[in-house]
């Protein structure tokens, strides 16, 4: 490891270990979404954030990936920090020229070159050796093709695009002058589907950022058979109804009565008893499992197909049941409305509706609906805490937090690890 490198990474790593300092508190791991041409979740873009404008509040790239370097790989762990996918980091040429990059596993990791790097022959041969290791290579922040690029542009397996404030024109002309180079394209800071569109027709496969959690509300949007059923579903056991209440509307979908037969006889919630039959099913898997997985399973296309926002959605309801229980102690009934909050939440983004109308298919508790319509009452400031904190906004989490009795950003830190491991179970 050289030098500079190894001051870097082991003043992290000493500050991670002492037991005087609370570094939980002071560190952010963003994880910004990459999807693929069939809008399928593919790859994290790993960020150490801190303001809120989510951007580094360090003096140098260097310092801010040794902190994420070491925090994914001491802290939380690749696979809690990834899940099944691959991970994007930032490089300045320090880091990239240092050592300590090869810490990481090449199949799981994409080095990108900041646009700010000087390109010299010796940035181009050390690519060339990181290449021949297994490592991807891509060009970040790239806006427009500018001569100091040419001589990676050969390497580079990724060139990104921030499209952000480009007109079709711009990015067209982007395009072609790429296109000679083979890389594949991926479209930074996209805004909404129809730039993805766009993007898609003159050759991206790749795109970033959170435009797939806004909410499109479709005028006139009914909601489909498959989804009548699952709501329905859910407000029959949020209304306590009977066990063959519950058997006729599963029967109605053959494929999802399949699919609970699998799920109760699924190590993943630790069930030891086979079943035979839907009653059975029902009885064992209980109406607390049974009411989670109705809910995460509205994130499932008919044909099985997840959609991305299931792990946003996986990972916020799971936080948000965690931080009930740390604050308000262990009550079923507390903790299962915070983890429906956090899942409800974003239902808007994949159902294409208005979440009145969504809410107007079952009964939900006022305290609930306070939450979910207008973020008010306790529920509601902790919807907004984890919202925030998904985003990487530190300075407004921390005001929110001392509004929150007993919230602390360093446990609510440690709580979201065990929150995405839980959600990358879930995806699998």
């Amino acid at each position: 490891m050289r030098p500079a490198a190894n001051r870097f990474m082991h003043a992290n790593l000493h500050k991670l270990d002492r037991p005087d300092t609370e570094p939980a508190e002071e560190i952010f791991i963003g994880r910004q979404p990459i999807l693929d041409e069939e809008q399928q979740l593919c790859a994290f873009e790993l960020l150490f954030r801190r303001d809120t404008q989510n951007r580094a509040d360090v003096t140098d790239d260097m310092a801010a990936t040794a902190t994420v370097l070491t925090h994914v790989i001491t802290e939380l762990g690749i696979e809690v920090a990834l899940g099944p996918y691959l991970g994007f980091i930032n490089l300045d040429a320090d880091m990239l020229s240092s050592d300590a990059i090869e810490m990481l596993p090449p199949d799981r990791f994409v080095l990108e070159v900041l646009e700010t790097v000087t390109v010299t022959p010796q940035l181009i041969a050390r690519c060339e050796v990181l290449k021949s290791r297994g490592y991807r290579i891509a060009l970040d922040d790239f806006i427009a093709a500018e001569d100091r690029h040419a001589a990676l542009l050969d390497l580079a397996d990724i060139v990104k695009v921030e499209v952000k404030g480009m007109d079709a024109p711009a990015i067209r002309h982007a395009v072609e002058v790429l296109r000679p180079s083979g890389a594949r394209l991926l479209a930074e800071k996209v805004d909404n589907l129809e730039q993805v569109e766009l993007c898609r027709k003159l050759g991206f496969e790749l795109f970033q950022g959170y435009y797939f959690a806004k909410p499109t509300i479709l005028s006139g949007r009914k909601l489909a058979h498959s989804e009548l059923t699952l709501i329905r579903l859910l407000g029959l056991i949020l209304t306590e109804a009977e066990t063959s209440e519950l058997e006729a509307a599963f029967k109605q979908e053959p494929a999802l009565v399949l699919n609970l037969m699998r799920l109760s006889n699924s190590a993943f919630f630790g069930l030891t008893q086979r079943t035979n039959s839907l009653r059975h099913a029902i009885m064992v898997l209980g109406r607390r499992q049974l009411q989670r997985w109705l809910q995460l399973l509205l994130f499932t296309s008919h044909s099985g197909a997840a959609s991305p926002l299931l792990q946003i959605a996986a990972t916020r309801g799971r936080l948000m049941e965690l931080l009930t229980i740390e604050l308000e102690g262990a009550n079923l009934e507390r903790s299962d409305r915070a983890f429906m909050a956090g899942i409800l939440s974003l239902l808007p983004a994949l159902l294409h509706m208005p979440l009145e109308e969504i809410l107007a298919h079952f009964e939900i508790v006022p305290a609930l609906r306070a939450a979910l319509l207008a973020r008010e009452g306790s529920l509601g400031r902790l919807l907004m805490f984890v919202e925030l904190q998904e985003q990487g906004d530190e300075t407004t989490c921390r005001k929110l937090a001392a509004r929150i009795p007993g919230c602390s950003l360093g446990r609510a830190n440690a709580l979201l690890t065990q929150a995405m491991a839980w959600a990358n179970g879930i995806g699998r």
